[in-house]
């Protein structure tokens, strides 16, 4: 990034309606070191007014209240000199403490053009250095502070502790006590004559003849399972009549899958994983897939406050294949751009793919090997890497994203790292044409 990119990226324009929204959007950008160069609502907003403004990225407080104003905004919004950066007007209106910290780290990172999303005080961390030899043992760091002294000092404390007033042993009675001597002072006796009340010890020998003798272990001769007195019936099951024939009318034949009654479908499908940072790395991948792709394209991200429609809208803005919500019991088309919200998996049958009810989300293993991939973009879930690897031993081709855009790059670095391929958004769009185009 050259340094008038640099400075490019640090004019922004906010676009959100007056509230809370927008004073905590201001406080982030203050945070992030950027200059805002225009600020307004833009349900009321004039479409020359952010053009003159000329600022180096956009950042939109989304609610269902401006789509109308976005639509309109679009023929500077879409724009491909300009980074747009989107966030829910609702949650940012509720963002406090230590999460809007972590946007605003998250919200430095990408205007400034890198990956350090750490708070501060995290930078000694990434400057230790190996050193020989072998690490300092406990007993080597409390080499100074000898014990002995504590010792000495509780033992002079000792006589001036209370003691415990629970339980005071038998003044008749020296250490050590044996047990038979312990059971002896704490039975009760009947009471002494002139002193009603006080209970005298006993002899040992009484409270020893008093206890009940215990059976070894090891005698198992009285052990039983069952009662003395079992009564027993003999129980002899009626026979049964033979069938004159061997009964085939029911029989027939169970098919292999189940008929969904979904027709159509194509065979497989191309999922893109995404998270933190990932709106802009789809934007930059969607934008470069032709329109005549011949397989369909399922994209996963999580998003807060689960506004998958407004996601709809703005992807289908800069890509050239529609993109609709995935519905349940619905076909996967081929050249088509589906959203998956967070409770719709996928399933194939005999006709192709199609959508169904899952809680559990999108299954990786659900997809065919053979005509399917799986894309991963910044902030894809890590704990999916096994299942996308597993599927590329299968057959599938699998990529991960790379480069600066990558704010969050453990999952696409896991599989880049497994041998897998590596690249841009746009390269990784110019892969899929090439693998599903109408030449293909």
């Amino acid at each position: 990034m050259s340094a008038s990119d640099g400075h490019a990226l640090l004019t922004i324009a906010l676009l959100a309606r007056p509230g809370a929204a927008r004073e905590r959007l201001r406080e982030a950008l203050d945070h992030a070191g950027a200059r805002v160069v225009f600020e307004d609502d833009p349900t009321t907003l004039e479409l020359q007014a952010l053009r003159d403004a000329d600022p180096g990225a956009v950042l939109i407080a989304l609610e269902p209240a401006i789509e109308d104003a976005l639509e309109r905004l679009d023929p500077v919004l879409a724009s491909p000199s300009l980074t747009l950066i989107f966030d829910e007007a609702e949650l940012a209106a509720r963002r406090d403490g230590w999460e809007a910290q972590r946007w605003a780290r998250h919200l430095v990172a990408k205007l400034h053009g890198h990956q350090d999303v750490l708070p501060p005080g995290s930078e000694q961390d990434q400057q230790l250095q190996p050193e020989p030899g072998l690490p300092t043992t406990p007993a080597e760091l409390h080499a100074d502070a000898p014990l002995e002294f504590h010792l000495r000092e509780a033992a002079d404390a000792a006589p001036e502790v209370p003691s415990d007033g629970l339980y005071q042993a038998p003044q008749d009675l020296s250490e050590p006590v044996s047990l038979e001597e312990a059971l002896a002072a704490l039975q009760p006796l009947p009471d002494a004559p002139g002193m009603p009340g006080i209970p005298v010890p006993a002899p040992a020998a009484d409270i020893a003849a008093s206890v009940a003798p215990i059976a070894a272990i090891g005698d198992h001769s009285r052990w039983s399972l069952v009662e003395d007195h079992v009564v027993t019936t003999t129980y002899a099951p009626a026979a049964e009549a033979a069938p004159a024939r061997f009964d085939i009318d029911r029989l027939s034949l169970v098919e292999l899958e189940p008929d969904t009654g979904i027709e159509g479908g194509c065979p497989g499908a191309v999922l893109v994983l995404a998270g933190i940072g990932g709106p802009d790395a789809l934007r930059r991948l969607l934008a470069a897939l032709p329109e005549s792709l011949t397989t369909a394209v399922l994209v996963h991200m999580r998003l807060d406050g689960g506004r998958y429609g407004n996601l709809v809208k703005q992807m289908a803005r800069v890509s050239a294949l529609p993109v609709v919500l995935a519905e349940v019991a619905q076909p996967v088309d081929a050249g088509q751009v589906y959203i998956l919200p967070d409770d719709v998996g996928i399933a194939g049958s005999q006709g192709g793919l199609h959508f169904i009810a899952d809680a559990a989300g999108i299954r990786i293993e659900a997809l065919p090997a053979a005509h399917s991939a799986v894309v991963l973009l910044s902030g894809a879930d890590a704990g999916q890497v096994d299942a996308v690897l597993a599927l590329a031993g299968a057959g599938a081709w699998v990529a991960g994203q790379i480069g600066e855009g990558c704010y969050d790059p453990t999952a696409a670095s896991a599989v880049v790292a497994a041998g897998q391929d590596a690249g841009e958004p746009p390269q990784l769009a110019a892969t899929i044409a090439q693998r599903w185009g109408v030449d293909a």
